[in-house]
């Protein structure tokens, strides 16, 4: 495919998104299945360009003055690719699978529109309007620049499996991929994010992948993981383990000692989490599926160094990577996460031994799935006190934390840390030790 019948499908799948409101990836999908002659490279770079149009979608929208498909694909290719006006021109003649020509507004927008100086901070931010006040409540005049560090294209970060390797012996092998140590996390390597419609690296296709060197795991997922082991603890649960991916970063960080129970209460998220673990080298994971009618926690109760709970949430610090995401989610979806989330701490209570500790993770950045949610766990749980996450985090990076990721809370000493593009360069996570009275 040439570049005009590459952004005509980019349309195409747009349109399709918007009318059926599915995910981006079904879409994409299925436009591959029903146009087989577009090869590896023709879908990625449709795919690139769906996405980004997504991530800047509101910004796009101002500047040509339309939300159309084609509107924000144009606008996509030309301010965001660096595409001129002039080579459309030419590309639209040229190519017949492309979209028609340009029409005069277009190409006046395309070439002087500007988001205004007066437009609303979810526009120049590219996030939704009904999360304006919650935002600025998170970040105050930072919520434009959150916003705008959420909308970029995000870096692909691996976590080394320190029971078979180690950060320069993956590294070495990656050279070719342009990794990199992480900023913060010493297990971290990370592969820069490519421009326009380049395809990224198959890291799952390289040998060491196969032989289980390393996971894909954003940097700010393996500073929580590393967060929550760094206190250790002989008994572990993993409440909401889905396909494991901070359950095996918590048996590599304590070395393969102890036991970690991994359980979810919907075991298809457990996904391929026995081959991970196979390939991981893993041996202090123990799989708890949920049963009908049957508490497969029971013999665990009260007895747990540590219970780890990675909430489910919106996933508003994964826009990055999920940018359709963040258009689909609807504030009756964010009320029923924040009564998953309290149903999921009290839970995790039931199972912490006096002198434990429950450690809460989201990958949100909404404070009303985070430190709202703490505050008012705190408050009807006496028994518990606030932990300092910003302490933990220095000494597991051997770094102070920026000042804008600490969170303080009203009657508290200790902290909560909160990552964020703008801050870290992580996804957007959230993280709160919580101490059992001894």
């Amino acid at each position: 495919m040439r570049d005009g019948g590459r952004i005509a499908a980019a349309i195409e799948v747009l349109g399709d998104v918007e009318r059926t409101r599915r995910p981006v990836q079904d879409a994409l999908k299925d436009w591959g299945l029903t146009h087989r002659f577009a090869g590896s490279k023709d879908r990625s770079a449709i795919g690139n360009l769906v996405f980004d149009v997504l991530r800047r979608r509101a910004s796009l929208s101002a500047i040509m003055g339309s939300d159309s498909p084609r509107a924000l694909a144009l606008a996509a290719t030309v301010r965001l690719w660096g595409r001129s006006v002039s080579s459309l021109d030419a590309l639209f003649t040229e190519d017949k699978f492309a979209p028609s020509a340009l029409a005069d507004d277009e190409r006046a927008a395309l070439s002087e529109g500007t988001v205004p100086d007066d437009a609303p901070d979810w526009v120049k931010g590219d996030y939704p309007e009904w999360l304006a006040a919650s935002l600025a409540r998170a970040f105050g005049p930072r919520a434009v620049m959150e916003g705008e560090a959420l909308a970029g294209r995000a870096d692909v970060d691996l976590r080394v499996n320190t029971l078979k390797s180690g950060r320069e012996q993956v590294l070495a092998g990656l050279t070719h991929l342009k990794a990199e140590p992480c900023r913060w996390s010493p297990v971290g390597i990370r592969i820069p994010a490519v421009d326009g419609d380049l395809r990224p690296g198959h890291v799952s296709s390289d040998l060491a992948y196969k032989k289980g060197w390393f996971e894909v795991q954003d940097e700010g997922s393996q500073l929580a993981a590393l967060i929550a082991a760094a206190g250790g603890g002989r008994q572990v649960v993993d409440l909401c383990a889905g396909a494991g991916g901070k359950t095996l970063a918590l048996s590599a960080a304590l070395g393969n000692h102890g036991q970690i129970y991994a359980y979810d209460s919907d075991k298809r998220r457990f996904g391929d989490i026995l081959d991970r673990i196979d390939r991981s080298g893993s041996r202090n994971i123990q799989i708890r599926e949920p049963r009908r009618d049957q508490d497969v926690l029971v013999d665990l109760a009260g007895k747990s160094d540590l219970v780890l709970v990675d909430a489910p949430c919106t996933g508003s610090g994964t826009w990055r990577r999920r940018p359709d995401a963040k258009w689909r989610l609807a504030p009756g979806a964010l009320e029923i996460r924040l009564k998953e989330q309290a149903a999921v701490l009290d839970n995790a209570v039931r199972l912490v031994k006096a002198g434990g500790r429950i450690v809460y993770i989201t990958c949100s950045v909404l404070p009303e799935e985070n430190e709202e949610q703490i505050a008012a766990f705190l408050a009807r749980r006496p028994d518990f006190t606030l932990g300092d996450a910003a302490a933990t985090f220095a000494t597991v990076t051997g770094m102070e934390a920026p000042d804008l990721t600490h969170l303080g809370l009203a009657g508290q000493e200790g902290s909560m840390l909160r990552l964020t593009p703008a801050l870290t360069g992580t996804d957007g996570f959230f993280v709160a030790i919580l101490n059992r009275a001894a």
